[in-house]
């Protein structure tokens, strides 16, 4: 367990990094946008790099490796990418209803929450 927990948070720090450089990246290359690009093509690329993992994991026989890449490097890189995941497993076991069920809630608790959290430490620290 605790070799898996390391892996995950080794993972973690990858991602998180590469999340924060790709930030960085879209900054100097565009300069300061009004819509989150690097956010969007963040979520868009780890998305598809947690299926072509999924995918090549259950042909080649690496699913150890699941909590590494998809855990810690993926999940630290957008955890978009595990919402994505989950939507189309609901999507692909026939539970269509389902899976718009959690999209609309994960979208839209999701913001309600921050801007919950907001409202909240605003308060606070204002």
């Amino acid at each position: 367990m605790i070799s898996t927990l390391s892996l995950v948070a080794f993972g973690g720090a990858i991602g998180a990094s590469l999340r924060f450089l790709s930030g960085v990246a879209v900054m100097r290359a565009f300069g300061p946008q009004e819509f989150p690009v690097a956010v969007l093509g963040v979520n868009i690329l780890g998305s598809f790099l947690m299926g072509v993992f999924v995918v090549a994991a259950a042909h080649k026989g690496l699913t150890h490796f699941s909590p590494f890449v998809m855990t810690g490097v993926l999940g630290g890189f957008t955890t978009f990418s595990a919402f994505s995941l989950e939507t189309v497993t609901l999507i692909e076991r026939g539970n269509i209803g389902l899976a718009g069920v959690y999209v609309a809630l994960s979208v839209g608790l999701s913001v309600l929450g921050l801007m919950i959290g907001l409202y909240l430490a605003r308060g606070v620290f204002a």
